[in-house]
Parts: structure tokens; sequence; C-alpha cells
């Protein structure tokens, strides 16, 4: 297995490859189609390094390492998922791998705002919220997910004082609520979020507080550009690490068999 850095990529590239590195054989993992970077990432963890993990796409639960290319779907229910199926529900309410994928305990997330703590939002922007300045898509099954899978990621378009602030004006997935006992006194059974990626960084929750942590500034990213645009005060390391490039055996993967079309390079 080739550990060569490659050259020549995306910053969503970046993010797919060391996401997918969270990932081991044998997982029954969901791939949602429209889902960028975390869609990649689970794919490529597949082919790269998982040959038995289980996927669950377009309503099918399937095996799909050796399927040569695997494009996108117009829609979730895309009928071709069918193909490759092992197993199809066409009741969104009973598919296999989401029961499954509780049990693996993986799933993303994204947000309009999100705070120090992990908490996100996805409902709106202004404090109104019968007048709201920008209205969300709402919760989407993020509400439920974050609450009883064993961890999952937030994964943002955007890092800016306006996605990342203090506080966010509401909340439609918890993270970390308030600190570190938030989760222990609702009694939620899941862990909450374990790293926020971002176009300029990877963060992760000190133990302690579950604080907002910088772990590593991707390519030509500094740390003070991270800080200039986060609206609340990051926990920094003693030292902040660049984040972990793809390989070109990952990369080659990538672009051939998962994002032919080169969306994630745009």
């Amino acid at each position: 297995m080739s550990t060569t850095q490659a050259r020549g990529y995306s910053t969503q590239e970046v993010l797919a490859c060391w996401l997918s590195r969270e990932f081991e054989d044998g997982m029954s993992l969901g791939c949602g189609q429209n889902s960028g970077i975390a869609r990649a990432a689970v794919l490529l963890a597949h082919l790269h390094h998982g040959p038995n993990i289980t996927i669950g796409m377009a309503y099918t639960s399937t095996n799909l390492f050796n399927v040569p290319q695997i494009g996108y779907f117009e829609l979730e229910s895309d009928q071709r998922g069918a193909r490759w199926g092992e197993s199809v529900s066409v009741d969104e309410t009973n598919i296999p791998y989401r029961k499954r994928g509780i049990k693996n305990g993986r799933f993303f997330i994204g947000g309009l705002q999100v705070d120090k703590y992990g908490n996100t939002n996805l409902i709106g922007i202004g404090p109104d919220y019968k007048r709201l300045k920008v209205r969300g898509p709402g919760g989407v099954a993020t509400s439920s997910m974050a609450t009883t899978t064993k961890t999952y990621y937030i994964i943002l378009n955007h890092h800016d004082r306006r996605t990342l602030v203090d506080k966010c004006d509401y909340i439609s997935a918890l993270g970390h609520g308030d600190g570190p006992d938030t989760r222990k006194k609702l009694g939620l059974p899941g862990g909450g979020p374990k790293y926020c990626l971002t176009p300029l960084c990877i963060m992760d929750f000190e133990e302690q507080t579950k604080r907002m942590r910088l772990k590593s500034v991707h390519p030509g990213v500094t740390v003070e550009q991270v800080i200039e645009n986060t609206g609340f005060e990051l926990i920094l390391p003693k030292e902040v690490p660049t984040t972990e490039l793809p390989t070109e055996e990952e990369l080659r993967i990538l672009r051939t068999r998962i994002d032919a079309e080169g969306w994630l390079r745009q």
C-alpha cells in the first residue's frame, strides 16, 4: 500500500482522505449522496482499506469494493443503487443500514452556526424565530442522530465568524451542550461530536472542558488565520501540525472510482 504523499490536491480532497482514516474494516456506514466530503470519505475507507465495510446508500445495503466506479445519484432514492444492493428498503423508516449505523455510531452534520461546544444550528439565523434573517432546512434528522450515535463529525463549507459563533441562535443538534456534563445529565447515549472539519483546519474537543480545540491547520493556513476567523476563543495546543495530506494511492482511488466528475476539485 502506497504511503507516498500526493501533490496537487484540493482542500476538500485533503479532508475526505483525512476523514476516511477514521473508519475501520467491518463497519456499516451510511453514505449520503449529497454530503460531498462525508460521502467521499466513507467510500474511500471502503475501497482503500475496508473491503468488508457495508455501505448504506440510496436505500440499499451493499458492499461496493469491486464496483469500478461509483457515480453520483440525482436523488437519494435513485433506483440505480439497487444494482449493487444486497438488501433494499422502500420504506425510509425501516432502512437496515440505519439500524446498524447506530451500533457503529458514525454520522455527519453541517450547520449554519456552530458554537465552541459543538452545538449546531440548522434552523435559522436571527433573534426572532418568526422572522428569521436566514432560514435553514431544520433538523433534517440531525437532532435524533446527534443524540443516539456513538460519535459524529461536523463538516463545514465555511470558516468565518458568522458560522463559528460563541453561541448559536438555535440548537438543532446538541453537541456538548454547555460543558462536559450536559449529555450525561440529559441521559443521552451518544458521545457527541469528535471533530469539526472546515476549509481552514481540523478541530477536536478538549477532554476536560469539551470546548473546541485546534488540532491541525491545512497547508498554507496559519494559526493566526484560524483565530481571526473564529467567533470564540479556541483552545490552542503548544504545537499545531499541518493536516496530514492524501497519499498518491488515496488520491488515485478518489479521482478514478469515487469522484471521477471532479466535484471535490471545484
